[in-house]
């Protein structure tokens, strides 16, 4: 049985190239969320199909806060929303649990909101799967690899590393 989640908070060629890159995902669909009231703009992040018994939703929590500026209140906030998106209210209740028992993780606050999916908006077809498409783009090298980095060291018992090392899309 596959859940579904949300997770927007940098570019999401990045975010979709982590969760890619993951076992037990099922799917990720990138382009745009919203959500309800003065989150209902549409900003950037990906809709994932996870399998529970491979990978948990704790887990996915935890990679998704330190493969993105969890922390950082930058400007571009409104298009890059650090946001795990959830479909009911025992989603919600257990999203926010996770977030804050890893904050201690972190030492400045995260600003990662846990909103109600609202609508999803899927990118155009050419820049799906951006990062097992451009492997030698340069915004893979410079920006997505580092990220790569971050999941293999600290989450590679989560990592399908054949697929990261070889470029494989499935």
């Amino acid at each position: 049985m596959n859940n579904k989640i949300g997770f927007g908070g940098g570019c999401h060629w990045c975010t979709e190239g982590i969760f890619q890159s993951l076992i037990g995902i099922a799917d990720v669909k990138q382009g745009w969320i919203s959500s309800f009231g003065k989150n209902v703009s549409f900003s950037e992040a990906v809709l994932v199909e996870f399998d529970p018994q491979t990978i948990s939703l704790k887990d996915l929590i935890e990679i998704h806060l330190h493969t993105h500026s969890s922390t950082s209140k930058h400007s571009f906030r409104e298009k890059y929303r650090s946001a795990v998106y959830v479909f009911d209210e025992d989603q919600e209740k257990k999203c926010k649990k996770i977030i804050e028992e890893f904050q201690s993780d972190f030492d400045d606050q995260i600003i990662t909101k846990v909103l109600v999916f609202r609508e999803f908006k899927l990118n155009k077809a050419e820049q799906l799967n951006y990062l097992y498409t451009r492997r030698n783009a340069p915004f893979c090298k410079n920006i997505i690899n580092p990220k790569l980095s971050v999941l293999m060291n600290r989450f590679g018992d989560f990592a399908n590393k054949e697929k990261i090392m070889n470029g494989i899309i499935e």
